[in-house]
């Protein structure tokens, strides 16, 4: 990918894109009947299915749409639960004597339904706002959330407002509204992405079904209340509450809705000044745990900047009528964009001191300007449905590299992305992958389209579009999509319609197309043809990608694939492949020395070539740009794992990219070079192995570790870290280990500036390993006296990597206490099933605990529990992960997804064995 020459592009409306167990009680309430028991999402009770239609398992019905809701909540975050009353003003196409909506372990006490009557029909408007109020019954028939509203003698099409009256406990695991103690101090705040609205709010909790919100909150007196809209008045509520009133917001869905009360921490910040395109000035805030609010200066101070260039590059106002920016205590993701209201995980965004350190600042900076992005794509413009949702997250990654790359000409912001296209591929390779685009039925599926493919794929896949068609092009026909729906919701085929209609490019739209539509890499296989004289050609057949071990069928797929080559003679030269196999004309005429199958690193493809053309690609590596370096590195390692590159060349590409000068070059092939350390090396051959890494980053590693620049910085970072944990170089774990012992004052006074955040994890994986039980003790001890969640989050995966067999109890004490966060369970899970020498032991508490655990993870989490069992590579292994599943598959709803791409990642680990053992011979 190469920089994004932005500034020099006319402005978007013109174009430019930003980026970016369980309680199952039955809900036997006064309106409830007890013949009608929550039932799974499999399979309805034999009761409810004499009683009712088959309720729906994903989308609901069509022809109900709520238009406004007002809400009226009582939280108490010292309290156990909350109460209050929704009104929903609903339109019905159809007389009905019954409705499908959304509750989830709500407990409701009282619901009504307010209709005009036949009778009434006659009246004057004034007069017609008398309503006839219905008695209703309200049963949640779904283990997912999905209602049954009855409306006993039934009500005609047109309005009707539902009133509920209803109470639910807070959450104690990051799900819906939870609430979480930090500090001695209690916070409320409400997590309602995906479908999660539903477990505080009745509601039809669908992106597609936009709605206003009016919400007032009755809250312990000088407490924090936020939501999406302003605070427009406060009022005395007694007994020590007051209530707060917000302004009504615009049209909405249930998974961007925020709810936040505390004693937080409130930063004012200067209003953003009005522009060309916002004729009003902005609110900005910051709000942090208390004690915490100094920390939100680094990411308040980009803020201004970053919304301009959006605006700018948009040519369309920010779109809601304040800015907050909410630290959370404890969240289940990394961030969301609530509307008005973008809600980080406080690790995300806190900075203590003027400047982080190099990675979290990149960490910060994308996800800040991903979120940011959101507020037109997602937001603005919502996806009806969860197989769109590439439109908001797709669009949102594609962006971030765009406005960081503007903010920063020089950061490299074009190789992450890059870096970040590429490792979609991994997961793309898998035949259990999904496509970009592909139905979700069941609501218990939703959590599994946040994934690689959604977010990585997507960039890559609109990078090569706007990189064939160009900017000119493509640009301006998405700045149209974003004006037609504006406060609505648009789908892939909305999407399609509009840039074809502004492209007049039928291939733009194949392309989207085909690559949305399907899943899977394709593979690029080329050949040299110079047999005639003065007339080379490459023949070019595309298939898709398929590693050693894979199920994978040929089943003759195609793409429609912007290809691009540079020759030996220096012209680029390309072409929209479409056929299974084509021939292309290398310009010039004479046979090329080399060439190079992904110019400009843009295309989201694979490329192999015959044994002679790989080794003179190689002979230009250095003179490759540094996305085409990171292109070639990908399809190398793809070829070798497909049993089509020789260890050999493999190696070479290895140590090429090991003398590169660019950071993301450089640290390409560790990923895979860890996998190979975990999996392939003997007892034999680790000495050997650990040497080759050594020689290969020791010497970079040391040259860098007075570097002045971010880049270099992080790079040294990754560097020391990966020949401590992979090569075992003992000078970079003494040097680590010291660092860590140094920075939580284990057997010496404390030196805070001993240990940057970059290298938290590392260094104390390190010395959990290596400086015995009284560290690792020491350590749990550390967690609860260091106010620091970027060290919370890192010591609790370090803890996971303890080695000694003899400490294992500990750790599994640990992690299923009160002492560990549901967020940091499931880290130190993972990484304890990822240390050879006790995971047999992990595993086998894994499966004792199962059920405990399942308990203590975060809930959106567990449908990626198979994934612990990653790091497995053996039969029997699989067929206990295999057995373990069909035991407590209802445990953990939505889990085959992540269960069948685990049982294949194993699988192709087993059979790529004997080509990772011949590498480390041919070393």
């Amino acid at each position: 990918m190469r920089h994004f020459p932005l500034l020099a592009l006319p402005p978007l409306l013109a174009g430019l894109l930003l980026f970016t167990g369980c309680d199952t009680g039955n809900q036997n309430t006064p309106k409830q009947t007890a013949d009608r028991p929550a039932a799974s999402d499999t399979a309805l009770t034999d009761s409810v299915k004499r009683q009712e239609p088959q309720a729906p398992a994903g989308k609901l019905p069509d022809g109900v749409r709520p238009k406004a809701y007002r809400l009226d909540l009582t939280l108490d975050p010292r309290e156990d639960r909350f109460h209050g009353q929704v009104e929903i003003d609903i339109e019905l196409d159809n007389p009905s004597d019954h409705l499908w909506m959304h509750g989830n372990h709500i407990e409701v006490e009282d619901i009504q339904a307010l209709v005009t009557s036949d009778g009434d029909k006659q009246k004057s408007a004034e007069q017609k706002t008398e309503k006839k109020i219905i008695e209703a019954q309200y049963q949640q028939v779904l283990e997912s959330g999905v209602v049954r509203v009855d409306l006993p003698g039934g009500v005609d099409a047109g309005e009707v407002t539902l009133r509920i009256n209803y109470s639910a406990p807070f959450d104690k695991n990051l799900a819906g509204l939870f609430k979480v103690e930090e500090q001695g101090e209690a916070y409320a705040l409400a997590k309602s992405e995906s479908i999660q609205a539903r477990r505080f709010l009745p509601s039809f909790d669908e992106p597609g079904l936009k709605a206003t919100y009016d919400i007032s909150l009755t809250i312990p007196r000088g407490y924090v209340a936020i939501s999406n809209a302003p605070e427009l008045n406060r009022s005395d509520a007694g007994n020590g509450m007051e209530k707060v009133t917000f302004a009504q917001t615009r049209p909405m869905s249930t998974y961007l809705l925020s709810l936040a009360v505390g004693p937080f921490d409130v930063v004012e910040r200067a209003a953003i000044p009005a522009n060309k395109y916002r004729k009003q000035e902005l609110p900005l805030r910051g709000f942090a745990r208390k004690g915490r609010g100094k920390d939100l200066k680094y990411i308040l101070d980009v803020t201004p900047e970053m919304l301009r260039i959006f605006e700018e590059q948009l040519q369309r106002p920010y779109p809601f009528k304040k800015l907050d920016i909410i630290a959370a205590p404890q969240w289940p993701s990394g961030a969301t964009e609530l509307s008005a209201a973008i809600t980080y995980r406080e690790q995300r965004i806190l900075v203590e001191g003027d400047e982080p350190a190099p990675g979290l600042r990149l960490a910060l900076l994308g996800v800040h300007a991903h979120e940011i992005a959101h507020m037109w794509f997602g937001n603005l413009v919502t996806p009806p449905w969860w197989d769109d949702l590439w439109l908001k997250e797709g669009f949102a990654t594609w962006g971030t590299p765009l406005a960081l790359t503007i903010m920063e000409p020089e950061g490299g912001h074009d190789l992450n992305a890059a870096v970040r296209a590429i490792s979609a591929m991994k997961l793309d390779s898998l035949a259990s992958t999904r496509a970009i685009r592909e139905p979700i039925d069941d609501n218990n599926d939703i959590r599994n389209a946040y994934d690689a493919i959604t977010y990585a794929k997507s960039l890559g896949v609109i990078h090569m579009v706007d990189e064939y068609f160009g900017a000119d092009t493509f640009r301006p026909a998405l700045g149209r999509y974003i004006e037609t729906f504006a406060d609505g919701v648009a789908d892939s085929p909305d999407f399609y319609k509009v840039i074809g209609e502004e492209t007049n490019s039928p291939r733009l739209t194949e392309t989207f197309r085909s690559f949305v539509e399907q899943k899977g890499v394709p593979l690029l296989d080329l050949t040299v043809d110079c047999s005639t004289k003065d007339h080379a050609r490459l023949l070019v057949k595309q298939q898709r990608y398929k590693p050693l071990g894979s199920p994978i069928n040929d089943s003759g797929q195609t793409w429609s694939i912007p290809f691009c080559v540079r020759a030996s003679s220096g012209v680029e030269q390309c072409k929209i492949v479409t056929a299974q196999e084509e021939t292309l004309d290398i310009s010039g005429g004479e046979c090329p020395t080399w060439v190079m199958p992904n110019a400009n690193g843009a295309g989201y493809y694979r490329f192999n070539l015959q044994e002679k053309y790989w080794q003179q690609l190689l002979q230009q590596f250095a003179q490759l740009q540094a996305v085409e370096q990171l292109a070639v590195i990908d399809s190398a390692f793809a070829a070798f794992e497909a049993g089509a590159l020789q260890p050999q060349i493999l190696t070479q590409v290895i140590r090429l990219s090991a003398e590169a000068d660019k950071r993301q070059v450089v640290a390409a092939p560790l990923e895979y070079l860890s996998k190979y350390s975990d999996h392939y090396i003997s007892t034999q051959q680790a000495g050997r192995w650990q040497s080759f890494l050594q020689s290969l980053y020791g010497k970079k590693q040391q040259a860098l570790a007075n570097s002045s620049d971010n880049d270099s910085k992080l790079l040294y970072s990754q560097l020391l870290g990966f020949l401590a944990l992979d090569g075992k170089d003992p000078q970079a774990r003494q040097q680590l280990r010291e660092m860590a012992e140094r920075f939580t004052g284990f057997q010496q006074p404390r030196d805070p500036q001993a240990l940057n955040s970059d290298l938290y994890q590392s260094a104390l994986t390190v010395a959990v390993q290596d400086s015995g039980k009284a560290f690792v003790d020491h350590l749990i001890a550390a967690r609860g006296e260091l106010d620091d969640p970027l060290f919370e989050s890192a010591s609790a995966d370090a803890l996971g990597r303890v080695a000694d067999p003899a400490q294992l109890g500990t750790i599994h004490s640990l992690v299923l206490s009160d002492n560990m966060g549901a967020r940091e369970a499931f880290g130190l899970i993972q990484n304890a099933m990822a240390v050879p020498s006790v995971q047999a032991q992990n595993w086998q508490w894994l499966q004792q605990n199962f059920s405990q655990v399942v308990e203590k993870i975060p809930e959106q989490w567990r449908r990626n529990t198979p994934r612990f069992a990653n790091h497995f590579c053996d039969q029997n292994a699989l067929q206990q992960v295999q057995s373990l599943f069909r035991e407590h598959k209802k445990r953990v709803p939505g889990y085959e997804r992540a269960l069948a791409q685990t049982e294949e990642s194993i699988n192709l680990c087993m059979a790529q064995e004997e080509k990772g053992r011949a590498l480390v011979e041919s070393l």
